[in-house]
């Protein structure tokens, strides 16, 4: 039998496998508190960043979205289609371009922000606690390097 083929020695070796298990921990808390709200991690976030465009006074189109959440299309897409079903969220027509659409939350999307951004930053804390403010701020910056776009 040949020797298999990874870079590693174990799987706590790989940033990326440890990436991976990380992110699938903290998301399941994440999921396990949205579920009494109805609201997905995709729909929550998307909530909280018009929330945050908004007390910005940014206007906020899907490309906007896609940009700032580095969700895919179609899971932006289809996570407003729900958020607008659901009265929490409106398109209209841009004043500056026909062609696309500026998002905004409602009163009832703004009021759910007001009581899932808390219950998601407590998550937050409890979860990123176990580092010091050295070591999160260290981890917010190695995060924020990692996340970057490179113009091709």
């Amino acid at each position: 039998m040949s020797e298999a083929p990874f870079g590693f020695d174990t799987p706590e070796d790989s940033p990326g496998f440890l990436l991976w298990q990380t992110t699938v921990c903290w998301q399941r808390l994440i999921k396990k508190a949205l579920e009494p709200y109805d609201v997905s991690h995709a729909q929550f976030v998307i909530i909280a960043l018009l929330l945050w465009c908004h007390r910005q006074s940014q206007p906020v189109t899907q490309a906007t979205i896609i940009s700032l959440s580095k969700l895919d299309k179609m899971t932006v897409s289809a996570a407003l289609k729900k958020l607008v079903s659901l009265k929490l969220a409106t398109r209209k027509e841009s004043e500056d371009d026909a062609r696309t659409k500026t998002v905004a939350l409602t009163n009832a999307g703004v009021k759910l922000a007001h009581q899932l951004v808390p219950v998601v930053e407590a998550i937050d804390a409890q979860f990123f606690g176990k580092l010091s403010k050295k070591q999160q701020n260290e981890i917010i910056a190695l995060m924020l390097k990692l996340a970057e776009e490179k113009e091709s």
